[in-house]
Formats: C-alpha cells, structure tokens, sequence
C-alpha cells in the first residue's frame, strides 16, 4: 500500500503572515510530495513496501545501504510532524502540562524559547530544531538534514525546520527571524501537549 501525502491541518495561507502560502506551495507541495514519491518509489517491491512510516524509518536507520529510504521516509515523518506543531494564533507561552514540563527543565518560558531559536540557528546547513523527551527528560537538540529522533529513540513533541525551503521565501536568508517568528505565533501547544500522552 503506497504512502500518501497527509493533508494540512489548515488551508495553505492559514499561517500567513508569517509563512506565506507561497512558501507552503513549495514547501509542502512540492518538497514534501517529493520526499512521499520518492519514497514510494524506493519501497515499491521490497519487504517495506507494507510496513508503516515509522516502521520504515526505524529499519532503513540501522542500514547504511537503506540510506535514501531513510532520508526520503524521515523527510515525510518530519515534515507531517511539522505541519501539526503550527497553528494560526498559535505561539508565546504554553498553557497545560507542557507549561510546567518547560519550566521545570529550562527555567522559564522565556529561556526554553531563546535555547529553542538557537538550536535552530545554530544547526549549521539543513536540518530540524527539536523538544524531545529522552527518557523522561526534556531537552532541545538538533538533527542535520533528515535525521529524525525516532532514530534516537526519543519521543518527539515539537519541531521547527531550518532547511532553506522553510523560510527563504519569505526570511531570505535571515533564519532567526522566521524561528523568532514561529515561536511568538505559530506553536501549536495542543499538539505538543498530546504528544506528551
């Protein structure tokens, strides 16, 4: 059964003005549909072909000759997550039980968001900016290209991309700009607070 390219969880100029529809037709439109083909293709008559996303990336991780298998099914599962952490009036400090999670771990609100924005500025070239629980710690961390913490065995809750295609439409080339910008008005906390389930 082939893998399919899930549906936004709002219309494609819902986040604007800060990711425009622009962006979302190239960056969901075409980049993730590609990365969703792609993998399709790779996964066509092999053992995976009815295994789920998850099951896939889990597999293709411990195999360096399943590479672009993982890095195509990654790119699906990152970007499907990504699309569900943002929300129109979305943003600024959490409410429910990721609040206290947050200030337990960083301090404040304020400190969590500042040590979120750098990990995605400093994630040197492509990649993903993350809120993970790793065993039963918070913690930020950052993967490159399409690695994914599923591979780490971390439970993700969050992420914001920092490939150039997330942002350059609409930042150019000012990354921190689009991170400051998702954080005070597009994080999606209700779906991070179920992600804590």
């Amino acid at each position: 059964m082939a893998l399919s390219l899930p549906d936004l969880p709002y219309a494609k100029d819902a986040l604007a003005p800060y990711i425009s529809a622009n962006t979302l037709d190239f960056h969901y439109g075409k980049h993730h549909k590609a990365y969703v083909d792609n993998l399709n293709k790779l996964i066509a008559g092999t053992q995976l072909e009815n295994r789920s996303l998850e099951e896939i990336i889990q597999e293709a991780s411990k195999d360096p000759a399943k590479a672009g298998i993982f890095n195509n099914a990654a790119q699906v599962w990152n970007h499907t997550f990504y699309w569900n952490c943002l929300t129109p009036k979305g943003g600024g400090a959490p409410k429910g039980p990721i609040a206290e999670k947050i200030t337990a771990a960083f301090g404040s609100y304020e400190k969590f968001a500042e040590e979120l924005k750098n990990a995605g500025v400093t994630q040197f070239g492509s990649g993903w900016a993350w809120l993970v629980l790793d065993g039963n710690d918070l913690k930020i961390t950052k993967t490159a290209n399409a690695d994914t913490p599923l591979a780490h065995g971390q439970k993700a809750l969050l992420t914001l991309d920092v490939w150039e295609h997330a942002y350059y439409l609409d930042y150019q080339n000012r990354r921190p700009d689009y991170l400051s910008s998702v954080i005070a008005n597009l994080i999606n906390w209700d779906f991070v607070n179920s992600n804590l389930k």
